[in-house]
């Protein structure tokens, strides 16, 4: 298994990186990804029930995260056979089809670029990880959850909603902002 490097950190340049997909076979994050926002998230297994309400809630409101010129894209250790059977598994079981791609990283290497295996959870599966990436390709939200807890699709939402909106308005959005709600303006900054 390759070393743990550093946790990339808000501001920082995403890494590109080169992967297969269930949608596209070779895929290049960059090209990909264009000039729109992409939620990249992690889930430790395919074939999990956790991980399958997680990817049907973005499945249900992947329409919604296009609408805001989001991109949404999975990964998760196992195989690209795994990935293509689980979803299958899922439309006919759950009656979901799921509308983005999933990134097979079975020699972890994305994984490991991006921090998202911590060994005080696994060696060898990912955490709920969630990195929210500009269309400059810079990092601007991270959001970590252990394995046995499920994310809260509706704040990665919200989170990707109020840096839209702080970027467009330059404000800043209060506790428990949602859209429309008043924003804040920021002090001027001090030297």
């Amino acid at each position: 298994m390759a070393e743990i490097s550093a946790l990339p950190r808000i501001g920082d340049s995403a890494p590109d990186f080169k992967a297969v997909t269930t949608l596209s076979g070779d895929w290049h994050f960059s090209q990909w990804q264009g000039q729109d926002w992409v939620v990249l998230f992690s889930h430790p297994a395919d074939f999990t029930p956790v991980c399958a309400t997680e990817l049907a809630e973005f499945a249900r409101q992947h329409d919604t995260f296009r609408a805001k010129g989001v991109k949404l894209i999975g990964i998760s250790v196992d195989s690209i056979h795994s990935h293509l059977a689980w979803l299958q598994n899922m439309k006919e079981k759950l009656g979901v089809t799921i509308p983005y791609p999933m990134i097979a990283d079975i020699d972890t290497k994305v994984s490991q670029l991006y921090g998202m295996i911590h060994p005080g959870a696994s060696t060898t599966a990912t955490v709920r990880a969630v990195f929210v990436i500009d269309p400059k390709r810079v990092i601007r939200a991270l959001i970590y959850y252990p394995m046995n807890v499920g994310r809260n699709v509706e704040e990665v939402l919200r989170v990707v909603t109020a840096l839209q909106t702080a970027e467009k308005h330059a404000c800043a959005t209060p506790v428990n902002w949602r859209e429309g709600e008043k924003v804040v303006v920021p002090p001027p900054k001090t030297v």
